[in-house]
């Protein structure tokens, strides 16, 4: 067995091309050790069965091990624990990727490397017969899968603090990396239907976005010349969409847009459309298309929920509401329309500041490094990583 193939072995059930904020960190990041050099493999499920078991992508070479079938949002793979544990037998260091069912049992047969364990967000599902006990396996399995790895990451001190596997994070090494945000401007306004004031949502048409509070917030106050914009998957996401409901909702406004998913140019035109942005989810711990939104110049609407608040309370960038609450949604929306805009210039430019994915690849890159470091010191086995080698 060698762990000289990979730098970095990168675990989690869903990549690219499914996207989600959890994803979409994995993939950025991943991408970014890539291009500087790192040899990167991930392992995840293959969600789609028109993907291949094995390919590259930017840079990053992608294993996926078939599904059986799903429960609610999670995959059932049989053959994913075990292709982890080859890949991981290959890789200096392992980073998992949670909330994930099998993260304690990836986590109890995975070689003696270093372990990182990212975070995300606490799991969230919408109440039925069986949720709570697909939350407790869950969270089992994150607790278990936390406290033997040799390093957490999480999105803020807000959302560690918060969550309710605090004691887990807390009990060995932790720190906070903001999720990493690419840098959206340079888009052509596209989207745009008329002077009125346009409120956009980007991400998954899901009931955990809390999308049905927006709608309902903005027809409150909308006026005839206003739209709402709302962008995202809906066929193919994990868990089922409430897209239904939201159009019943919806229904007979034609203020309201439903656009579908869009590629990164069509992002780019939506931020470029847009007047304000909204997220107005139930479930939230960053939400990186609200700080790309801010980067872009859009004051946010968002939720007061512990890692979801943080760009805005670090930026002064929009205004926080109670999740569900639509009149402080309506009110929310009405305050956006005169936000200064010199302070929208000054602002864009601390989001970028604060959140670009450059920052955030450097830390993960210095992280991995140091541990790889520590491994090899420990065992006697072959060089570590040197970043500054490998930039």
């Amino acid at each position: 067995m060698t762990h000289d193939d990979f730098d970095v072995a990168v675990v989690l059930n869903y990549y690219a091309p499914y996207v989600s904020g959890l994803t979409e960190t994995a993939r950025i990041v991943a991408e970014g050790l890539a291009d500087r050099g790192w040899r990167v493999a991930v392992v995840t499920t293959r969600h789609d069965p028109s993907l291949p078991t094995e390919e590259v992508m930017r840079g990053v070479r992608v294993f996926r091990a078939p599904i059986l079938f799903k429960i609610g949002r999670g995959p059932i793979s049989p053959g994913f624990v075990p292709l982890a544990r080859r890949i991981a037998a290959r890789s200096r260091t392992l980073n998992l990727h949670l909330p994930m069912l099998e993260a304690a049992a990836i986590t109890t047969f995975a070689p003696r490397i270093p372990i990182v364990s990212t975070y995300h967000i606490d799991i969230w599902l919408a109440p039925s017969l069986t949720s709570r006990l697909q939350i407790a396996g869950v969270n089992l399995s994150a607790k278990l899968a936390m406290r033997r790895s040799d390093h957490v990451v999480v999105n803020s001190d807000d959302q560690a603090r918060g969550s309710v596997l605090w004691p887990a994070i807390a009990s060995g090494e932790w720190s906070s990396i903001p999720a990493p945000c690419l840098d959206p401007r340079g888009g052509t306004p596209r989207f745009r239907d008329g002077p009125g004031h346009h409120v956009g949502f980007l991400g998954r048409i899901v009931p955990d976005k809390g999308i049905e509070y927006l709608i309902r917030g903005f027809r409150r106050v909308a006026a005839p010349e206003d739209r709402l914009l709302l962008a995202g998957e809906y066929d193919t996401v994990a868990g089922g969409s409430n897209i239904a409901q939201l159009r019943a909702i919806a229904a007979g406004d034609d203020r309201i847009r439903f656009l579908g998913p869009l590629d990164r140019a069509g992002t780019r035109d939506l931020y470029a459309s847009l007047d304000t942005f909204a997220l107005t989810s139930v479930a939230e711990s960053f939400g990186i298309v609200q700080a790309e939104a801010m980067m872009c110049g859009l004051p946010v609407v968002g939720s007061d929920l512990a890692g979801g608040r943080v760009p805005v309370l670090q930026t002064g960038f929009g205004r926080l509401t109670r999740p569900r609450d639509v009149p402080a949604i309506a009110a929310a929306l009405v305050e956006m329309r005169t936000f200064p805009a010199l302070e929208k210039e000054r602002l864009a430019e601390l989001a970028r500041g604060l959140y670009g994915a450059d920052g955030c690849i450097d830390r993960y890159a210095a992280l991995l490094a140091r541990l790889s470091k520590a491994a090899v010191l420990r065992e006697g086995r072959g060089a570590p990583l040197a970043v500054e080698e490998r930039r």
